[in-house]
């Protein structure tokens, strides 16, 4: 109970921002919890995804993919489904790898979406601390100025305490947002290079592909030539 009891008489020593700070905390919260959740789930699916297809993709089989795509809804298989509908209507590599990266680029922004406000929400709640210190110190110089002698190292008190209170939790608000809003960061990153690793090896299979059957075609033309010149 005394950790409690200390706890509000820190928070209404510290004045008028107090408030503000714990509401951007509570802000980037909800946001933290909000994107890991969601980050953890995108995750779990596009590596259920890739452990379906790995193998078929690999081994050229196409349509067994497309179909097995077709029933999933994960970032993954929008991403190698967008290449898998143009695998058989062109012939050129870069022109399945520029549908895939158009599709990689409507697919990140929403894996990052609303990652980058809690860096804002960080130095919102550091400069309302620093607010909050300035409005203290001006109460300060205030007292000092205008009341009694006999109530000055009272209000002095007082206002110091909301200078250095509001400061402090600023910081103590800032300094975890700004780690959560790095690890989230490297978790997307993580999840971004995943599918472009995907994509790659997507198209490493089609070349793969295509050059086995530019081989077997090659294979059949060759003895019909050397019967022709015999």
């Amino acid at each position: 109970m005394e950790f409690f009891y200390s706890m509000i008489k820190f928070f209404t020593a510290g004045g008028l921002f107090m408030l503000p700070i714990v509401l951007t905390g509570a802000i980037a919260i909800a946001i933290s919890v909000e994107r890991y959740v969601t980050l953890a789930m995108m995750g779990a699916r596009n590596r259920r995804t890739w452990a379906r297809v790995e193998s078929v993709l690999t081994s050229g089989e196409f349509d067994q993919a497309r179909e097995l795509l077709s029933k999933d809804e994960s970032p993954l298989s929008r991403v190698l489904g967008m290449g898998l509908a143009l695998q058989g209507a062109v012939r050129r590599r870069d022109d399945v790898e520029k549908a895939m990266q158009e599709s990689l680029m409507e697919v990140v922004p929403q894996l990052e979406k609303r990652t980058h406000y809690l860096a804002t929400l960080a130095n919102v709640a550091t400069l309302l601390g620093l607010l909050g210190t300035v409005s203290g110190l001006i109460h300060a110089f205030s007292a000092v100025a205008t009341v009694n002698p006999a109530e000055k190292a009272n209000l002095l008190a007082a206002s110091i305490s909301e200078a250095m209170n509001c400061t402090a939790l600023g910081l103590v608000t800032a300094v975890p947002i700004l780690v959560v809003h790095a690890f989230l960061q490297s978790k997307t990153t993580g999840l971004s290079d995943g599918l472009e690793t995907a994509a790659i090896r997507f198209l490493n299979a089609l070349a793969a592909r295509q050059a086995a059957r530019a081989q077997s075609r090659l294979e059949l033309v060759q003895p019909t030539q050397q019967a022709k010149s015999a």
